[in-house]
């Protein structure tokens, strides 16, 4: 038995009749978005910053048993100790791990063992939420709510790993087949005028949060305007037609080498057509360019540029929240074409993709990190990031909040990553 993991409770603890269900459902959509799925699929690593989905399916099942059934649960035994190795992810204080670049060299243990290990699991959990003492659920529920949370987040990683795994493939596979039908066309850009003044950022207490969101605090912000919505790929298109990428001036310095030295002309997924247009890889196989969807898969180096050349910039994460709150469309936060099992983006969503502010992934004024290992989980990540809010198409149901603050190194291109611009207020 591992020392239990003390969270501080951002509200009163969901009963087990919630989280009970709610546990169910979020292991079994990582079931669905492995149908069609052969073990060879589930086994790639495509570059070091992407993981296997086999992987992912056996990391967030450590996760439950070493910090939820290993401390909490009275008798528990490990499916099989050596897993502790395999899949833990970065948490020093829990021991060595298996190097990140070498994880899809694992071919043991199979997919076959690893789906034992989630049943094994998720049978441990259910009997634990049945039978918890009340002192025991008390404990214990933070972290199967951060363990939920922690498990959205990996289903979304499952999908981007695998669209930049099967982009490598001359056979250009899909992970779900068919057309994806265009959108039509995107609205007229329009600039929306905010003048907030002293606000308040951060979570307002009301359900579950990670330790970065926290704690809510004033930030001063000054008037500025914002787009009403993404950039499209139409628009992409003309940057890229008014020769975007070959303009030193509208990139940071660090953001033209890299294009330079890695040969970027485009987005990591469009490719030419035989009729001078643009395809797109998804994960729906080769599709035409949809125009009015919105442009992703951008490093913050490709959507700062964007905003250069269109005489704008990006906001800042105090400027997005606030407008955010601020919007009458904030239900469609929690609204994503993941919930049909169609991750690609489409316009009309505040989470259609993430969109890359110009802030620092920094700690919010007084933040204190989780107690115990789960200290690792944000906290130790708060240098050499920017920040991404909203939310993407791959984002699963109910995961997404005003206040969630994503983030990745400006170089990151695989993630469903676009842009909203903002400009000072005129």
């Amino acid at each position: 038995m591992g020392r239990p993991i003390e969270l501080p409770l951002q509200a009163a603890l969901p009963p087990c009749e919630t989280l009970g269900p709610e546990f169910a459902r979020v292991r079994a959509l990582s079931a669905t978005l492995t149908e069609g799925l052969d073990a060879e699929d589930q086994a790639l690593q495509s570059m070091p910053d992407a993981s296997p989905t086999k992987w992912h399916l056996a990391h967030t099942s450590w996760f439950f048993e070493t910090l939820l059934l290993r401390p909490h649960a009275a008798g528990y035994h490990a499916h099989d100790a050596r897993y502790a190795l395999l899949f833990n992810s970065y948490y020093e204080a829990l021991g060595p791990r298996h190097p990140r670049p070498q994880r899809g060299m694992l071919s043991r243990p199979t997919l076959a063992e690893v789906w034992a290990y989630r049943r094994h699991v998720d049978a441990a959990v259910q009997h634990f939420i049945e039978c918890a003492s009340p002192a025991a659920w008390s404990a214990a529920a933070p972290i199967l709510a951060l363990g939920l949370q922690h498990e959205q987040q990996h289903q979304e990683l499952m999908l981007t790993d695998l669209l930049h795994a099967f982009s490598l493939n001359p056979l250009a596979p899909a992970w779900r087949g068919g057309v994806v039908p265009a959108s039509g066309t995107a609205e007229p850009l329009r600039w929306h005028g905010l003048d907030p003044g002293l606000v308040e950022i951060g979570h307002d207490g009301a359900g579950f949060a990670f330790d970065n969101e926290l704690p809510r605090h004033r930030v001063f912000v000054a008037p500025f305007e914002l787009a009403n919505r993404l950039v499209s790929n139409a628009d992409y298109r003309d940057f890229i037609d008014d020769g975007g990428y070959r303009r030193p001036a509208l990139w940071l310095s660090d953001g033209w080498a890299l294009a330079q030295a890695q040969g970027w002309h485009a987005p990591p997924y469009w490719q030419p057509d035989d009729d001078g247009g643009w395809r797109q890889f998804t994960l729906h196989g080769l599709q035409a360019i949809d125009p009015a969807a919105p442009v992703c898969h951008l490093s913050a180096y490709e959507a700062a540029a964007y905003a250069a050349w269109a005489g704008a910039r990006l906001p800042t994460e105090f400027e997005w929240e606030t407008a955010a709150r601020h919007s009458s469309t904030d239900a469609s936060m929690t609204r994503y074409q993941l919930d049909r099992m169609l991750p690609q983006p489409s316009p009309g969503l505040l989470g259609e993709a993430w969109q890359w502010t110009s802030s620092a992934y920094a700690p919010y004024p007084g933040f204190r990190p989780l107690a115990g290992p789960a200290a690792e989980y944000n906290g130790k990540f708060m240098v050499n990031q920017l920040v991404l809010r909203g939310g993407s198409c791959a984002t699963p149901p109910g995961h997404a909040r005003v206040s969630y603050r994503n983030f990745f190194p400006a170089a990151a291109r695989w993630q469903f990553s676009g842009l909203r611009l903002a400009r000072d207020a005129r």
